[in-house]
């Protein structure tokens, strides 16, 4: 039987959903409900439609140019066990891995599904907090509102607490 994910959508070429050229998988399911999301179409855990993880990966061998993969939503890290395979899948490729997430670094690890520091630990970005309308800032590089962070991952794994990513222009 063929690993499945549960998407609301993909988008094959995007330069906003974090640096370079990206392959974007948006998953369906987010327990959120931030006001003013830009995806609320994504937040019913039983909408959105399954994929094959060999059919994201063949989209993604399709374009030599891409720079990395961003997990969006919804919310990733409700289907960590899902998208372990697909994060792997792009790390053996040498492709940049990016996650959103509307929980913090920390929030997230503490966690207690066993599948989300896997999944962490392949990430190289993730930009976390939930989105708040309030706070909502267009001026922001990969992030809504200014209460988000772009944090680099394995520094932050590597000391324990939240480093926020330097990203050349």
């Amino acid at each position: 039987m063929s690993q499945t994910i549960r998407l609301a959508g993909v988008v094959r070429e995007s330069i906003v959903d974090g640096p370079g050229i990206r392959f974007v998988v948006f998953v369906q399911g987010c327990p959120h409900h931030c006001p003013g999301c830009h995806n609320p179409e994504s937040h019913a855990f039983d909408g959105g439609y399954d994929c094959e993880l060999e059919k994201i990966l063949a989209a993604i061998d399709q374009n030599p140019l891409l720079s990395g993969v961003t997990l969006s939503g919804g919310e990733p890290f409700c289907q960590a066990k899902a998208l372990l395979p697909l994060a792997k899948a792009v790390k053996e490729r040498g492709l940049h891995l990016i996650s959103y997430s509307g929980w913090t670094f920390e929030e997230l690890l503490e966690s207690k599904d066993p599948a989300v520091r896997p999944l962490l630990d392949l990430c190289d970005i993730l930009v976390d907090g939930r989105y708040v309308e309030a706070l909502r800032d267009l001026t922001l590089r990969f992030r809504g509102s200014s209460n988000q962070r772009l944090l680099d991952v394995p520094a932050s794994l590597a000391c324990g607490s939240a480093v926020w990513a330097q990203l050349a222009d």
